[in-house]
C-alpha cells in the first residue's frame, strides 16, 4: 500500500558538494514522522525538497502513489505539503482571522467594488481555531498580542485553511515552555486523528519520543536508521546521529596532567530573555566547549562575554586574573579577548577588502606610526599568517569575498593571533565550511590550545564540541544544565542538551 508522501532515492548537490545521496522518506496518512540529525545531515535540504523550495537532482517523489514534480513552493501547497520554517510567519498588526485567512480572503461584491467579507472571513478562522482547540481566541484579536506557542498554532490554522495534508515542522518548541510545548502537542494529535501527517523535525529527543510514530535518521546526507518509536530508546537513536564520524575528523591531542589555570572566569553571565547567571571559565591551553540547542542561550554567551551583546552583564568577571567589566567590543579587545562571530558573511569578513585589510582590522595600532599605516609591515603580516594557515588565496591583496567558506574563515582566526590575546571566543567555527576544510580548522584550533591559548568553542553541533573540548558546558533555557570536566561523548552532550533534568545521570 503506497504512502502518503514517498520520497525514493533523493540527491541534491550544490557545486561540487553532495549534500544528499540516495535518501528515502515514507510517510503514511495521520503518522508523525520525526526527522533526526546532527547539523549537516541533510534534513533540512530534503524538507525543502519536498516543499517545493529546492529542485532534486535524482530520485522521485510520489503523493498517494502518483508521481509529483514539485518545481515551486506553490506546487508543494496544491500537493497538501506545508512547510512551517522555524521562523514564525506573521503579521503582527493583523487579526488573527487574517492571518488565518492570508492569501484566500474571502470577498464580497465584484469589480472596483468588491471587498473584504469580514463576517464570512471571522466565521471560517473560528471554524479552524476551533480545530485546532483555540475555541477561546477571537479571530478579532491582533496576532501581536498572542503569546508565542499560540502564533505557532494559528500557523498551522493557516496551512489548514489550505486543506494541507502533511505538515513539516521544523524545531516548533525551540523558544516554546513546557506547557506550550504540551499545548502545541494536543493540536498535533487532533490534527492526527483527522488523517493528517507530520513530519516533525527537532534535537529534543524527549519531544520526539513523547510526540512521533517513527524515526528517521540522516547522517552525512544519507538515510542512517529508520525506528518504530515505541521499540527503540534514545541510545539506538543517538548512534545512528552520531555514528562513529568523531574519531575520523578530529585531531588527537595530549592531555594535560596538571592544572591548567583559569585565564577567563564568569559568574552569573546575564542577558535578560537569554542568559540567567550563567558560571563558567576558560583555561590556559584548554577549549572549552559550550553545547546547547537553538534558543537555549548557547548563541548568546560568546559575545556577550566579548561586549558585543547591550545590556549583557555578570556578577564577576576576570580576565588573566585582571577583573573585567563587560561593557562594549572595543573593552573586550583590550582584555585580550577575541570573537569569531557564527554569521561569518555578516559579521565576520569585509568582502570587498584584501586579505591583508582583513586580518589587520583588529590590530590597527600594530600597523600604524602616527595616522600612517605601514602597508609593508602589514602586508609581511598577512602574508606570514596566509603561510602559516595554509590559506588557499593568489596573495594578500585578493579580496576576501572571492576566497572559499574554509579560508576565509582562516583569515577570520588568523586575525585575533597577530595581537596580545588571552582567550579566543569561537561560535558555530565551521558553519557553511566544506568537511576537507573542516578537518584542517580543527587541526588548527587544536594547535592553538596546544600553544596555550584558552579556546570558548560555542557550537550547536554536539560531535563538533565532543571532538575539540577537554571540558564542556551544556546550556538550557538560558542556565547551566550540565557540565563535564573531562572530555564527553557527543551522545552524552546531546541527552543533557534535550534532556536537561536528567544530565546528572549521565
Amino acid at each position: 500500500m503506497a504512502g502518503l508522501v514517498e520520497m525514493t532515492g533523493i540527491g541534491k548537490s550544490f557545486g561540487r558538494v553532495a549534500v544528499l545521496s540516495d535518501v528515502s522518506l515514507r510517510v503514511d496518512e495521520g503518522k508523525v514522522v520525526a526527522l533526526l540529525g546532527a547539523n549537516g545531515a541533510g534534513k533540512s535540504t530534503l524538507m525543502k525538497i519536498l516543499s517545493g523550495n529546492y529542485t532534486r537532482d535524482a530520485g522521485e517523489i510520489r503523493i498517494d502513489g502518483r508521481p509529483a514534480d514539485f518545481r515551486a513552493p506553490a506546487d508543494a501547497i496544491a500537493g497538501g505539503i506545508r512547510l512551517l520554517p522555524q521562523e514564525l510567519s506573521i503579521f503582527p498588526d493583523l487579526t488573527v482571522a487574517e492571518n488565518i485567512m492570508l492569501g484566500a480572503l474571502p470577498t464580497k461584491g465584484s469589480g472596483p467594488l468588491r471587498t473584504v467579507d469580514k463576517a464570512a472571513l471571522e466565521a471560517r478562522a473560528a471554524e479552524l481555531l476551533v480545530r485546532m482547540g483555540l475555541d477561546w481566541l477571537s479571530p478579532r484579536t491582533r496576532m501581536g498580542t498572542v503569546s508565542h506557542h499560540v502564533q505557532r498554532i494559528v500557523e498551522i490554522a493557516r496551512a489548514m485553511a489550505g486543506n494541507a495534508r502533511m505538515l513539516i515542522m521544523d524545531e516548533p518548541t525551540a523558544s516554546l515552555a513546557d506547557a506550550e510545548v504540551k499545548m502545541l502537542f494536543q493540536c498535533v494529535r487532533r490534527l492526527q486523528a483527522e488523517g493528517i501527517s507530520v513530519v516533525y523535525i527537532s534535537h529534543y529527543l524527549k519531544e520526539v519520543f513523547e510526540i512521533s510514530d517513527e524515526i528517521v535518521v540522516l547522517r552525512d546526507g544519507r538515510n542512517a536508521g529508520r525506528f518504530e518509536t515505541k521499540k527503540t530508546d534514545v541510545d539506538a537513536v543517538l548512534e545512528a546521529i552520531v555514528g562513529n564520524r568523531v574519531g575520523n575528523l578530529y585531531p588527537d591531542f595530549a592531555r594535560s596532567t596538571g592544572v591548567a589555570s583559569d585565564v577567563v572566569t564568569v559568574e552569573g553571565l546575564t542577558v535578560d530573555g537569554w542568559l540567567h547567571g550563567v558560571d563558567f571559565t576558560i583555561r590556559k591551553g584548554q577549549i572549552t566547549g559550550m553545547h546547547g540547542l537553538i534558543g537555549s542561550g548557547v548563541e548568546m554567551a560568546g559575545r556577550a562575554l566579548f561586549g558585543a551583546v547591550p545590556k549583557a552583564r555578570a556578577a564577576r568577571t576576570t580576565v588573566d586574573g585582571r577583573p573585567y567589566a563587560i561593557r562594549n567590543a572595543e573593552a573586550g579587545v583590550a582584555a585580550g579577548l577575541g570573537l569569531v562571530a557564527a554569521e561569518r558573511k555578516q559579521e565576520g569578513i569585509i568582502s570587498m577588502l584584501s586579505l591583508r585589510e582583513n586580518m589587520s582590522v583588529c590590530n590597527l595600532p600594530l600597523f600604524t606610526k602616527g595616522l600612517v599605516v605601514q602597508r609593508k609591515t602589514e602586508t609581511a603580516t598577512a602574508d606570514d599568517w596566509i603561510r602559516r594557515f595554509a590559506i588557499r588565496a593568489r596573495g594578500a591583496e585578493q579580496a576576501i569575498g572571492s576566497l572559499s567558506g574554509g579560508n576565509q574563515q582562516k583569515v577570520c582566526l588568523a586575525r585575533w593571533l597577530i595581537g596580545d590575546l588571552k582567550a579566543l571566543i569561537l561560535e558555530e567555527p565551521t558553519r557553511g565550511v566544506d568537511v576537507g576544510a573542516r578537518a584542517e580548522i580543527y587541526r588548527q584550533i587544536r594547535q592553538m590550545a596546544d600553544n596555550g591559548l584558552g579556546i570558548l568553542l560555542i557550537s550547536s553541533d554536539a560531535e563538533e564540541v565532543a571532538g575539540l573540548a577537554d571540558r564542556s558546558v551544556v546550556l538550557d533555557g538560558g542556565r547551566v544544565a550540565a557540565t563535564y570536566e573531562a572530555p564527553v561523548s557527543a551522545a552524552a552532550l546531546m541527552n543533557a542538551a534535550s534532556k536537561p533534568a536528567a544530565a546528572e545521570a549521565i
